[in-house]
C-alpha cells in the first residue's frame, strides 16, 4: 500500500500541474479574447460614427426648416419633392416586397416539397446578390421603354419591390423555419390545418423577425440610386401622380454631390439629403423595434 501510494503521488501531482497549466492558460486567452471582440468591436463601429460625425458636421450648419418644405430651384432651394417622391417609392416596393415576401415564405416553409422549396431559396439568395443597377437597367427596358410608362414613380417603386423582395422573403422563410418543432405537433395534434397554423401560431412567433427583415430591406431601398434613376427619373418639383417623374434622397445625393461647392448649394444639399436619409433609417430602426419589443412581451410565456 505504501508502494502504491509513493507511486500514485508523484503523477497526481504531474496531473495537478498539468491542469493548473491548462486552467492558466484558459484563462489568459479569456481575456485576450474578450479585449480583442472589444477592441474589434470599436474597429467596427469607429467608420459609422465618423461617417455620421462627417455628414452631421456638412449639413446640419445648412439645414433649415426650408429645406424640408420647399421645392428644389435653380442652384439651390430645398428638398421637399425629394422627401416626398422617397416615401412615396419605399411605400410601393414595401408594399410590393412585403406582400411577394411574405406569401413566399410561407409557402417554402410549409408548403413546398422540398427540393422546390431548395430551389427557391438558392434563387432568393442569387437575387438578393445582383446589382442594383443591373436591376435598374431590368426596369428601364421593361418598365420605362416597353410598357411606354417613361419615367414613372410607379416603375421606380415596382423596380425598388423586386430589389427589396428577396431579403423579405429570406427572413420570412428562415423567421417561420426556425419556429419550435413542438409548436407546430402541438397545433396539428389539436386538429388546425397548416394554414391556421401558419396564420394563428407560426406568424405571431416569427413576427419580431419578419419586421426587422423589413426594416432591413426598406433601409436598403432607400440608399439605392441605380434603380430610381433609370426608372422613375428625377424631378425638382412634388409628385403629382404615380405616371410622373419624381426625385428622391438617394438621386438626389448623386447628382448633387459632384458639383463645386461654389456652384449654388448643391453641394449643401447633397450633404443635407444624407443627413435625412440617416434620420429616417433611424426613425425606421426605433420603430421596428419598439413594434417586436411589444410583440415579445405580447408572447413572453405563452411559445417559450
Amino acid at each position: 500500500m505504501a508502494l502504491a501510494s509513493g507511486v500514485a503521488g508523484p503523477a497526481n501531482g504531474a496531473d495537478l500541474l498539468t491542469s493548473t497549466g491548462r486552467l492558466r492558460r484558459r484563462l489568459v486567452f479569456d481575456r485576450v479574447i474578450g479585449w480583442a471582440l472589444l477592441a474589434a468591436f470599436l474597429v467596427v463601429l469607429f467608420p459609422l460614427f465618423d461617417m455620421l460625425y462627417w455628414v452631421s458636421a456638412k449639413a446640419l450648419p445648412t439645414l433649415t426648416w426650408g429645406t424640408l418644405t420647399q421645392n428644389q430651384v435653380g442652384t439651390g432651394g430645398g428638398l421637399y419633392p425629394m422627401i416626398v417622391g422617397t416615401f412615396v417609392l419605399i411605400g410601393i416596393a414595401t408594399a410590393i416586397s412585403t406582400a411577394i415576401g411574405v406569401v413566399a415564405g410561407f409557402y417554402t416553409s410549409e408548403y413546398a416539397p422540398a427540393p422546390v422549396a431548395r430551389v427557391a431559396r438558392i434563387a432568393g439568395n442569387l437575387l438578393a446578390g445582383v446589382p442594383a443597377i443591373v436591376l435598374g437597367y431590368f426596369g428601364y427596358f421593361l418598365l420605362v421603354i416597353y410598357t411606354g410608362w417613361g419615367f414613372t414613380a410607379l416603375a421606380g417603386g415596382i423596380t425598388l419591390g423586386i430589389f427589396m423582395t428577396p431579403y423579405i422573403y429570406r427572413t420570412t422563410d428562415v423567421a417561420l423555419t426556425n419556429v419550435p418543432p413542438a409548436q407546430r405537433e402541438a397545433a396539428l395534434a389539436m386538429g388546425s390545418r397548416r394554414g391556421q397554423y401558419l396564420v394563428r401560431v407560426a406568424f405571431p412567433i416569427a413576427i419580431p423577425t419578419i419586421l426587422t427583415g423589413i426594416f432591413f430591406a426598406m433601409a436598403l431601398g432607400l440608399g439605392e440610386a441605380a434603380p430610381i434613376l433609370y426608372t422613375a427619373g428625377f424631378s425638382s418639383t412634388p409628385i403629382t401622380s404615380l405616371m410622373s417623374p419624381t426625385g428622391s434622397l438617394a438621386v438626389a445625393i448623386w447628382q448633387f454631390y459632384d458639383f463645386p461647392s461654389t456652384y449654388g448649394s448643391f453641394l449643401a444639399l447633397a450633404f443635407q439629403a444624407a443627413f435625412l436619409s440617416i434620420v429616417i433609417v433611424l426613425v425606421l430602426n426605433v420603430a421596428v423595434q419598439l413594434l417586436s419589443d411589444r410583440y415579445r412581451r405580447r408572447l413572453r410565456g405563452l411559445y417559450q
